[in-house]
Protein backbone atom coordinates (compact mmCIF):
# COMPACT_ATOMS: atom_id res chain seq x y z
CA UNK A 1 0.00 0.00 0.00
CA UNK A 2 0.83 3.54 -0.84
CA UNK A 3 0.07 6.97 0.91
CA UNK A 4 -0.52 9.70 -1.68
CA UNK A 5 -2.12 11.72 0.41
CA UNK A 6 0.82 12.80 2.13
CA UNK A 7 -0.28 12.37 5.60
CA UNK A 8 -3.99 13.96 5.24
CA UNK A 9 -6.92 13.29 3.60
CA UNK A 10 -6.92 16.85 1.57
CA UNK A 11 -3.80 18.03 0.38
CA UNK A 12 -4.32 21.80 0.24
CA UNK A 13 -6.05 21.92 4.05
CA UNK A 14 -2.12 21.71 4.93
CA UNK A 15 -1.11 24.81 3.39
CA UNK A 16 -3.97 26.97 4.78
CA UNK A 17 -2.43 29.94 7.20
CA UNK A 18 -3.97 31.23 10.15
CA UNK A 19 -2.48 34.01 12.49
CA UNK A 20 -2.02 32.98 15.73
CA UNK A 21 -3.74 35.45 17.39
CA UNK A 22 -7.16 34.79 15.29
CA UNK A 23 -7.02 31.10 16.42
CA UNK A 24 -6.19 31.84 20.11
CA UNK A 25 -9.31 34.24 20.12
CA UNK A 26 -11.22 31.51 18.74
CA UNK A 27 -10.05 28.61 20.89
CA UNK A 28 -10.81 31.19 23.96
CA UNK A 29 -13.73 32.40 22.43
CA UNK A 30 -12.85 36.11 23.58
CA UNK A 31 -14.15 39.45 22.41
CA UNK A 32 -12.20 41.27 20.10
CA UNK A 33 -10.50 43.95 22.12
CA UNK A 34 -8.76 47.59 21.41
CA UNK A 35 -4.85 46.98 21.80
CA UNK A 36 -3.27 49.39 24.52
CA UNK A 37 -1.71 51.06 21.38
CA UNK A 38 -5.44 51.77 19.77
CA UNK A 39 -7.09 53.00 22.79
CA UNK A 40 -4.00 55.36 23.46
CA UNK A 41 -4.68 56.98 20.16
CA UNK A 42 -8.32 56.52 20.23
CA UNK A 43 -8.25 58.75 23.78
CA UNK A 44 -5.89 60.97 22.60
CA UNK A 45 -8.75 61.91 20.04
CA UNK A 46 -11.50 61.99 22.36
CA UNK A 47 -9.61 64.39 24.75
CA UNK A 48 -8.83 66.74 21.75
CA UNK A 49 -12.71 67.04 20.71
CA UNK A 50 -13.38 66.82 24.84
CA UNK A 51 -11.30 69.76 24.53
CA UNK A 52 -13.02 71.69 21.49
CA UNK A 53 -16.69 70.68 23.28
CA UNK A 54 -17.66 68.25 20.50
CA UNK A 55 -18.16 65.24 22.73
CA UNK A 56 -19.00 64.67 25.98
CA UNK A 57 -19.33 60.42 26.97
CA UNK A 58 -17.71 57.74 25.36
CA UNK A 59 -18.87 54.00 25.51
CA UNK A 60 -16.79 50.82 24.33
CA UNK A 61 -18.04 47.89 23.60
CA UNK A 62 -15.57 44.35 23.63
CA UNK A 63 -18.33 41.91 21.06
CA UNK A 64 -17.71 38.42 20.28
CA UNK A 65 -16.92 39.76 15.99
CA UNK A 66 -15.96 43.67 16.66
CA UNK A 67 -14.86 45.98 19.05
CA UNK A 68 -16.41 49.68 19.06
CA UNK A 69 -15.52 52.64 20.66
CA UNK A 70 -18.83 54.96 20.53
CA UNK A 71 -18.66 58.56 21.16
CA UNK A 72 -21.41 61.18 22.09
CA UNK A 73 -22.91 64.51 22.44
CA UNK A 74 -24.84 64.04 25.47
CA UNK A 75 -25.16 60.29 26.63
CA UNK A 76 -29.07 60.25 26.61
CA UNK A 77 -28.32 60.21 22.60
CA UNK A 78 -27.11 57.67 19.81
CA UNK A 79 -23.78 57.48 19.13
CA UNK A 80 -22.66 60.38 17.11
CA UNK A 81 -19.67 58.59 15.65
CA UNK A 82 -18.37 55.02 16.43
CA UNK A 83 -14.91 53.91 15.34
CA UNK A 84 -15.16 49.96 15.04
CA UNK A 85 -12.40 47.06 15.11
CA UNK A 86 -13.97 44.25 12.91
CA UNK A 87 -10.76 42.05 12.41
CA UNK A 88 -12.45 39.53 10.00
CA UNK A 89 -12.63 42.60 7.22
CA UNK A 90 -8.52 43.22 7.85
CA UNK A 91 -7.61 41.67 4.92
CA UNK A 92 -10.42 42.92 2.57
CA UNK A 93 -11.26 46.10 3.36
CA UNK A 94 -9.32 47.01 6.88
CA UNK A 95 -9.97 46.00 10.14
CA UNK A 96 -10.78 50.09 11.14
CA UNK A 97 -13.73 52.21 10.71
CA UNK A 98 -15.09 55.09 11.55
CA UNK A 99 -18.72 54.93 11.17
CA UNK A 100 -21.54 58.10 11.39
CA UNK A 101 -24.53 58.21 13.40
CA UNK A 102 -26.56 57.71 10.68
CA UNK A 103 -24.64 54.24 9.77
CA UNK A 104 -22.79 56.05 6.62
CA UNK A 105 -19.08 54.92 6.50
CA UNK A 106 -16.59 57.53 6.70
CA UNK A 107 -13.70 55.75 6.39
CA UNK A 108 -11.91 52.46 6.89
CA UNK A 109 -8.75 51.39 6.42
CA UNK A 110 -5.57 49.36 7.55
CA UNK A 111 -3.90 51.38 9.95
CA UNK A 112 -5.96 53.32 13.02
CA UNK A 113 -4.12 56.75 12.67
CA UNK A 114 -5.26 57.09 8.68
CA UNK A 115 -8.61 56.50 9.62
CA UNK A 116 -8.89 58.58 12.68
CA UNK A 117 -7.14 61.91 10.42
CA UNK A 118 -11.11 61.61 8.64
CA UNK A 119 -11.47 63.47 12.60
CA UNK A 120 -8.50 66.40 11.12
CA UNK A 121 -10.62 68.25 8.90
CA UNK A 122 -13.55 69.62 10.53
CA UNK A 123 -16.96 67.05 10.65
CA UNK A 124 -20.15 68.33 11.16
CA UNK A 125 -23.29 66.67 11.49
CA UNK A 126 -26.12 67.58 8.91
Amino acid sequence: MTDHGGGTEDGEASGILIPLHEARRERLDQPVRFERRELDQILRLYGRMVAANEWRDYAIDHLTDRAVFSVFRRASEVPLFQIVKDPKLARRQGAFAVIAAGGRILKRGQELGRVLGVFDAKLKLV
